[in-house]
């Protein structure tokens, strides 16, 4: 096993999420009065070993289904290639799978010891998100929700909970643009992948509903997110500066331009790499707005 190699199925990269969804849970502790940098970073790395430990299982199951060798690959979609090339071996995967969830599970009783009953559900269901996400959730049409829920709104209102002792609101509104954009993150990535997803037996939203109804439910989530934010604020549930996070959806304009206008042709490349963008700075930006008032 080689550093490439492990960091090629855990997609290190996109472990830049987590850091992301946790600086968001935590902005929303800190508006609480309960910020604890130790027990963010506990999050952190339980977090990104989950990311990692679903990042590689999935790598593993393409690899064995056959659909690494049908993508056309991207930086942001269509796996890393690392099994197919060699760097690694598919038993290696599984083995950066078992660290990677053996890391979220340690974090996970810690907090359940530490806080209780209320990280049950957190806990279990990330577990359950993890494990059954590649061979089950992705092929029953639910993927992209579970992924929404398990590696965008559930973290955020995890970080928030094991800091401040509870959930307060800014961390639930905060938890409804997490889920939207990783159910985007995820949705837009499926479309360059959509005739290997097929022949491989998945069924996603661009399968299920075709290039146009889900290029449209794409733009719909992706508008909720300022939306959301704007809501949180008429209502006072969020601070004025909150709106600062609605600024990085204007890198979807070509995203959007292209779900409106011509879902049929492929993704543009600087749209994949725009909807990255905008889910980072989008978590950042809240956490950062409600954290340093």
């Amino acid at each position: 096993m080689t550093i490439s190699g492990i960091a090629g199925v855990a997609r290190a990269p996109f472990l830049l999420l987590p850091v992301a969804l946790v600086a968001a849970g935590t902005g929303a502790a800190a508006r609480a009065g309960g910020a604890d940098l130790v027990s963010a970073l506990i999050a952190l790395v339980g977090l990104a070993g989950l990311h990692a430990a679903v990042n590689a299982l999935n790598e593993w199951s393409d690899h064995r289904r056959g659909i690494d060798f049908e993508t056309e690959r991207t930086p942001f979609s269509g796996g890393s290639g690392t099994l197919p090339a060699g760097r690694l071996s598919p038993c290696g995967a599984l083995v950066v799978a078992g660290a990677g969830f053996s890391l979220g599970l340690a974090a996970g009783a810690y907090f359940l010891v530490r806080i209780g009953w209320p990280m049950v559900p957190i806990v279990a269901f990330g577990a359950f998100s993890v494990l059954a996400y590649t061979d089950f959730l992705a092929r029953i049409g639910v993927g992209e929700l579970f992924a929404g829920l398990g590696l965008g709104a559930l973290p955020v209102i995890g970080t928030a909970l094991v800091q401040a002792g509870r959930i307060p609101p800014e961390a639930w509104i905060g938890a409804f643009p997490a889920c939207a954009m990783t159910f985007n993150l995820l949705l837009l990535n499926e479309f360059p992948d959509e005739a290997a997803d097929r022949r491989g037996g998945r069924r996603n939203l661009v399968l299920l509903l075709g290039r146009r109804g889900a290029a449209l439910v794409y733009a719909g989530a992706a508008l909720s997110v300022p939306a959301c934010l704007g809501a949180g604020v008429a209502f006072g549930l969020l601070p004025l500066p909150a709106l600062a996070a609605a600024a990085p959806t204007l890198l979807l304009v070509p995203a959007l331009r292209w779900a409106f206008t011509r879902p049929a042709e492929p993704v543009p490349l600087p749209a994949l790499g725009a909807n990255v963008a905008w889910n980072l700075l989008t978590n950042v930006t809240f956490g950062l707005a409600l954290g340093t008032l």
